[in-house]
């Protein structure tokens, strides 16, 4: 009778460039993690400092910083703590979650172009969100709204792009076409709104984190970083995937159900993302590239990086958006979404060309 295969320890399955190499390869690689998150993350706190410190009332950092925890003249606290803090803060979580989701769904697809923007999933969020709030329900229900649309989304995605196997341009063309179309739903729904919730819902249309408050802030972020810790734990199952479903299935991993498990929690934290900023695109399709690009191969620490740096990307394009564009009042999703658009054509123009083997 044949035993069953025992679960695999991923950390030992993580591939090696060179026999004998393997340790300092993985010490050099956890080094460069190390380095490249501290150069993040003290990016993303001086970013934070200048989200606190500048605006119409522009407040020195030794008065902005203090206010954050009440400290000073009560003025100063209203400002930096009702209306900066929720604001950068509400970015910051948005942008982690949206680089996590993106990771996880380019591993997944094995797909460059996969991202929540590019498959439908923040056009869904922001569907969800719009008709909880058609409905007149309390601000601290639109992430459900939200992660429901998501939901959404995911299921039509499923519906119109897996008949007789995945291909890599049909899922990319059935994404964008269940954005555009969910997207033209919600902009039908705030042309309809009345005066009052037309402002409040037009966040949904291009996204935006202005006017976040701190209930909001801690429904969605709350939630976001429950399911980040998840992510973190189902992480190992990812890894095995990255060897290949046949190596995976060897290994004693149910394959199936690992991919339906870390595709529920991508669409999950995209979605909570898109609760915060809504359907904001670029983030999540830009971050595991330029991590990938820095660091090297995926690993646990690359991911906790892919969710740094899209909190320093979204909190540094809003920042652009307040002070640096002569537009006043610009959504941060424009200016994404502008960078995301050269980005997404160059990425698919790369995907569409011949490989050219060489010959022995």
């Amino acid at each position: 009778m044949t035993a069953a295969p025992h679960p695999v320890d991923t950390a030992s399955a993580t591939p090696r460039t060179e026999p004998g190499a393997g340790t300092p390869a993985r010490v050099r690689h956890r080094r460069r993690v190390l380095l490249t998150g501290s150069c993040a993350l003290a990016a993303l706190l001086v970013l934070l400092a200048f989200a606190l410190a500048l605006g119409e009332i522009r407040l020195p950092a030794p008065v902005a910083l203090p206010a954050l925890f009440g400290i000073g003249d009560p003025a100063d606290v209203l400002v930096v703590q009702e209306f900066r803090a929720p604001r950068a803060v509400a970015a910051v979580i948005a942008g982690a979650g949206l680089g996590m989701a993106g990771v996880l769904l380019q591993r997944l697809f094995r797909n460059p172009l996969a991202s929540p923007d590019v498959m439908g999933v923040t056009g869904g969020a922001s569907f969800g969100a719009v008709v909880l709030l058609a409905t007149g329900a309390s601000q601290t229900l639109i992430p459900v709204g939200a992660l429901a649309g998501g939901l959404l989304a995911a299921v039509l995605l499923g519906v119109f792009a897996w008949r007789s196997g995945v291909s890599v341009t049909r899922l990319v063309l059935t994404g964008l076409a269940v954005q555009a179309g969910l997207a033209a739903a919600v902009n039908l729904m705030v042309v309809r709104f009345p005066a009052e919730l037309a402002n409040s819902a037009l966040q949904w249309t291009t996204g935006s984190v202005y006017g976040r408050t701190w209930e909001e802030v801690r429904t969605a972020g709350g939630a976001l970083v429950l399911v980040s810790a998840v992510a973190f734990l189902l992480h190992r199952r990812l890894a095995v995937l990255d060897l290949g479903d046949d190596s995976a299935g060897a290994l004693g991993l149910k394959t199936s159900a690992a991919r339906l498990q870390l595709l529920v929690v991508a669409i999950v934290l995209a979605s909570l993302a898109a609760a915060l900023s809504g359907p904001v695109a670029f983030v999540a399709l830009a971050v595991p590239h330029l991590v990938r690009f820095a660091v090297g191969p995926p690993t646990a620490g690359t991911f906790a990086l892919s969710g740094l740096a899209g909190a320093v990307l979204l909190l540094a394009s809003d920042l652009l958006v307040q002070h640096l564009l002569p537009v006043h009042g610009l959504p941060v999703g424009v200016v994404t979404a502008t960078l995301g658009a050269p980005w997404l054509l160059a990425l698919m123009l790369r995907q569409s060309r011949p490989v050219h083997r060489s010959q022995a």
